[in-house]
């Protein structure tokens, strides 16, 4: 499992310092969380906030757009230095025109699904996404207790990936920490995004190993961290 540490819960007056932080911690990829105040209650960083800290890291960028109309901005988040663009399907823009905009730029294309919306409604674009990411809280604030009952919509997409042949990785974001990750590791979840756990941690590259162990070993190192 991959751990993508969220930019939500670092300390943003030295936001550089903390990419910095979990880039040496061992992270995988850097989680960035965009909203909008209007599709969620909630306002966090833009492209230029991205783009002024590309410079800290060669870490992919893992944009999480939390946005109405994702479509009308995909250029300027590609040109901030997205390595991955991930939108909602609830969200207003054309999920098929987002898709192939997101593609058209050499950017790897996410759908994310909050916690009420079935798992069947990414199916007809599967063979166009690099990700899938199940919310695992509501979406629009960071801190929020993992909801264990939106694995099985993990299962459901895995499953559907491996009757048609497809290599789509599955991501899962919210309330995870060194004490739910066995939950997303057992239904073989591929990346999970972890803000508190990682950034409130007393040792980042301690939080992101045990989060990566549980991954690989859930039961023992669910023991190391008790």
């Amino acid at each position: 499992m991959q751990v993508a540490p969220s930019l939500l819960s670092c300390d943003f007056s030295k936001i550089g310092e903390e990419v910095i932080r979990v880039d040496k911690g061992g992270a995988d990829l850097i989680h960035l969380d965009v909203m909008d105040g209007h599709f969620v209650p909630n306002l966090t960083i833009g492209p230029a906030v991205i783009k002024s800290i590309r410079q800290y890291t060669e870490l992919p960028f893992d944009v999480h757009l939390m946005i109405d109309r994702p479509l009308d901005y995909i250029d300027v988040f590609a040109d901030a230095g997205a390595d991955i663009i991930t939108f909602h399907i609830e969200a207003l823009s054309d999920v098929g025109e987002t898709i192939d905009k997101i593609r058209s730029l050499g950017i790897k294309a996410g759908l994310a699904i909050k916690p009420g919306t079935p798992p069947e409604v990414v199916y007809p674009y599967l063979d166009r996404l690099y990700m899938v990411l199940v919310m695992t809280v509501e979406p629009g604030f960071g801190g929020q207790s993992f909801m264990a009952d939106m694995m099985p919509k993990v299962t459901a997409v895995k499953s559907e990936c491996s009757k048609r042949g497809l290599d789509v990785l599955v991501e899962v974001d919210g309330g995870i920490s060194e004490k739910t990750v066995s939950a997303a590791a057992e239904v073989g979840v591929d990346i999970c995004v972890s803000g508190t756990g990682v950034f409130k941690a007393k040792d980042t590259a301690e939080a992101i190993r045990l989060l990566r162990n549980c991954g690989a070993e859930p039961a023992q190192a669910l023991r190391r961290s008790l």
